[in-house]
């Protein structure tokens, strides 16, 4: 079992990441966790959205 850790600070480049590395590898996907945190620096509101695949290679 392996896990492939994704970290963007938009949910679209997330998904097109995710989907990259399910289409160009041979897996079986075990599980997807997600995860969306926010940060304030000044007045400017910072996103990491970040997922975490656990998957056996077939």
């Amino acid at each position: 079992m392996k896990v492939k850790i994704f970290d963007d600070e938009d949910e679209k480049d997330l998904e097109e990441d995710i989907n990259q590395f399910i289409d160009s590898n041979d897996i079986e996907i075990v599980d997807i966790k997600y995860q969306v945190g926010v940060g304030i620096f000044s007045e400017e509101q910072i996103f990491c959205f970040s997922a975490m695949i656990v998957y056996e290679e077939k």
